[in-house]
């Protein structure tokens, strides 16, 4: 563990000012040290104060512990303060053949992106990570990993902070109608076996994100305002815990449950032609069921058109 995470944690584990002389010593580091690391945290976003003659406390944010993460979770964790992109991340490492069942994870992103390569608002004070693996199935075998992951977002929220959240087709997190997460999933295929060799699966959460942009303000939201009851490492260990121990049917059913569009009356655009009708059902593979005005029902795939209104 580095010095700066090490300091962090004595910080967190004291609801007092605590000595910079104390902080060294339980550290083994010299007081330049402790300076330094505390320094590092306040440009991670930590907000401390600091009193001549009582030392440091922590106020507010908290700080990803990779090796905490790794710990409590059955995944190698790649981490960085900041990168381009945790996608990007993840796509490099698979082109120079590093293994799977690795979470790449940053503090903050500069070039996320999201679906059709929107951008993805990026700032200290959220969760940006993607998650690799390596399914090797046919593509009709292949679970629909954005509607699992979705669905571990919401129980992982609901576990920690007792919060519903509500999903929006097909890879959106709402809070409070706002968005405040977002899941993007990418794979790749043998061209020679016709098998998915690879997975990532990119998750954003709007954490305790106090700022956004102009175009972004009526839209975007943020799970808490600090101080979060939680941290983003509780969360984090929480989402991937209930992806990986909750059964895919409970999963499933879960993010139907809390799907705002289900029971919506919806329009969309398909080969250029304008439709609306009812929102009935979502696949395991992830497809909307329409009811058309016209009594037709469509099962709509995401890779191929967009809600455009929901109400």
């Amino acid at each position: 563990m580095k010095s700066y995470q090490a300091v962090y944690q004595i910080l967190a584990q004291n609801n007092d000012y605590i000595s910079g002389e104390k902080i060294a010593e339980e550290l083994s580091l010299s007081r330049t040290s402790v300076w330094k690391a505390i320094k590092r945290l306040q440009q991670e976003g930590i907000e401390i104060d600091s009193i001549k003659n009582r030392g440091y406390k922590l106020l507010n944010g908290d700080l990803l512990l990779p090796d905490l993460l790794q710990e409590n979770l059955p995944i190698t964790v790649n981490f960085k303060s900041e990168t381009k992109s945790t996608q990007i991340d993840a796509k490099e490492a698979i082109d120079l053949g590093y293994e799977a069942n690795t979470l790449y994870l940053a503090s903050y992103q500069t070039a996320g992106r999201g679906r059709f390569q929107r951008s993805f608002f990026s700032p200290q004070g959220g969760i940006y990570m993607t998650l690799h693996l390596k399914p090797n199935l046919t593509y009709d075998k292949l679970p629909y990993y954005t509607l699992l992951v979705a669905a571990a977002v919401y129980k992982a929220i609901k576990n920690l902070a007792l919060i519903d959240v509500d999903i929006k087709w097909v890879n959106d997190i709402y809070y409070k109608n706002r968005k405040v997460g977002g899941i993007l999933t990418e794979a790749t295929t043998s061209v020679e076996t016709g098998f998915v060799t690879d997975i990532i699966i990119g998750v954003g959460i709007n954490f305790t994100i106090k700022d956004f942009p102009k175009e972004l303000k009526e839209k975007a939201g943020s799970l808490f305002t600090a101080p979060a009851p939680i941290t983003r490492n509780d969360l984090i260990i929480e989402i991937w815990r209930c992806f990986f121990e909750t059964p895919e049917t409970e999963l499933l059913f879960l993010y139907k449950k809390q799907s705002f569009v289900l029971g919506k009356e919806v329009t969309f655009i398909q080969a250029n032609i304008e439709y609306r009708g009812i929102a009935k059902d979502i696949s395991e593979k992830g497809e909307l069921l329409i009811q058309c005005d016209n009594g037709k029902e469509i099962w709509l795939n995401s890779g191929e058109i967009s809600l455009k209104t929901w109400k």
